[in-house]
């Protein structure tokens, strides 16, 4: 499954540095770490259990940045998340 614009949208904003973000968008519940500068790294998609785990898909995003500006960017798969 790739990753369409308006949750790219979602991912593409400033949260709060180093922390654990749970959004509902649609039918879909998102769970995504950020890492120190407030970034999306880490997502989680799917449907959300009792126990507060996403069952769905799992995705990482390769991020490099030289001297400030964005050299490459980019959600990869993982596979499933349970």
């Amino acid at each position: 499954m790739k990753l369409k614009d308006p949750i790219l949208n979602v991912l593409g904003k400033q949260y709060e540095p180093s922390s654990m973000i749970e959004v509902r968008f649609g039918r879909y519940d998102l769970a995504f770490r950020t890492d120190d500068g407030g970034r999306p790294i880490l997502l989680f998609i799917g449907r959300k259990m009792e126990n507060g785990r996403i069952v769905g898909e799992r995705y990482a995003r390769r991020l490099k940045i030289e001297d400030g500006k964005k050299i490459k960017d980019h959600w990869e798969h993982k596979g499933k998340a349970s």
